[in-house]
């Protein structure tokens, strides 16, 4: 392996994917950078300048005008931080959410006449390289992942299962509930399995180095016009890089889409680090009982996202 080896396969590579003339290769007015920056800021909230900076390692000045430019276009809106006052709040605006949502749909159309080319019997090699470029560059560069490395996707094969697995492990581990709990999520997921409308109902897949992390659902619940969000769960070992941010906004923004008045959840209040991601996305705390369940003395909480009010 020489150094021209990959300056070879970086010129192959940005040449499939259109790199060098993105807005063309995207049907859109944005270069590679910009389209970066708005996916950024359609995946986390409630994003500093600052963070976008670190996050994209780009230059504060070229990052500033931007910013300018989308602020001019109404697709941010810049207010000082909640967190610290010096800093910058960056936030999408209707406009500018739609735009991120219209580039992604061209995005994962242009991946996937991309992947349509490439035979069936291909395609595990082909995944199984890209884990291992990842897997092997990001030891020789010695950092930590970072949100950007995670992908959301809908479920495979043994996905569903691991859903299962997982909450059973993690809340007996964390919380020691006890196998009632495991009941209660099976049947949850059987109940998607079975019988599940795919235009309003979907599950995703939070995905980091080839493995699943995290994961959430998004269900029809019995009011009329309104959707529940179940099981969002996301691995220890991968906390830290607003996964479970990502997918509470995956389930807003689809629930939003496809025309749903309400959003409400049920959870404990021991969870304390989901209940401050739904509080960061605007859910209200609705009501709450004292409940034995599990094994457990809990208190359960119910909690409301009006997907009418502008966020």
């Amino acid at each position: 392996m020489t150094v021209q080896d990959i300056r070879s396969f970086n010129r192959f590579y940005t040449n499939v994917i259109g790199a060098l003339d993105y807005s063309r290769h995207l049907y859109a007015p944005f270069t590679l950078t910009e389209s970066r920056v708005l996916y950024e800021l359609a995946h986390s909230p409630r994003t500093d300048a600052a963070d976008l900076r670190a996050e994209l390692s780009l230059d504060a000045g070229y990052l500033s005008r931007i910013l300018n430019r989308f602020e001019q276009d109404g697709l941010v809106e810049r207010a000082p931080s909640e967190r610290d006052p010096r800093r910058r709040q960056v936030t999408l605006t209707v406009r500018g959410r739609e735009t991120a949502a219209l580039l992604a749909e061209r995005a994962d159309e242009s991946v996937g006449a991309l992947l349509a080319a490439v035979p069936d019997a291909d395609r595990p090699r082909l995944a199984e390289a890209l884990r291992t470029v990842r897997t092997i560059l990001s030891a020789s560069d010695k950092r930590r992942p970072r949100p950007e490395d995670v992908v959301l996707r809908e479920p495979g094969p043994g996905d569903l299962g691991w859903i299962v697995q997982r909450n059973a492990a993690l809340y007996a581990a964390e919380y020691d509930f006890n196998a009632d709990y495991e009941g209660l999520v099976a049947r949850i997921v059987a109940d998607f399995a079975e019988d599940h409308d795919p235009h309003l109902e979907r599950v995703w897949i939070a995905e980091l180095d080839g493995r699943a992390v995290g994961c959430v659902m998004c269900v029809r619940d019995d009011a009329p016009g309104t959707a529940r969000l179940r099981l969002l769960l996301v691995e220890p070992d991968a906390r830290g890089l607003r996964i479970g941010d990502q997918l509470v906004a995956a389930v807003v923004e689809f629930a939003r889409g496809v025309g749903y008045r309400d959003l409400v959840l049920w959870t404990n209040d021991i969870l304390g680090a989901a209940r401050r991601i739904y509080q960061r996305h605007g859910f209200v705390l609705t009501a709450e009982k004292p409940h034995r369940s599990f094994g457990q003395d809990l208190v359960g909480q119910d909690w409301r996202l009006d997907l009418h009010e502008p966020q």
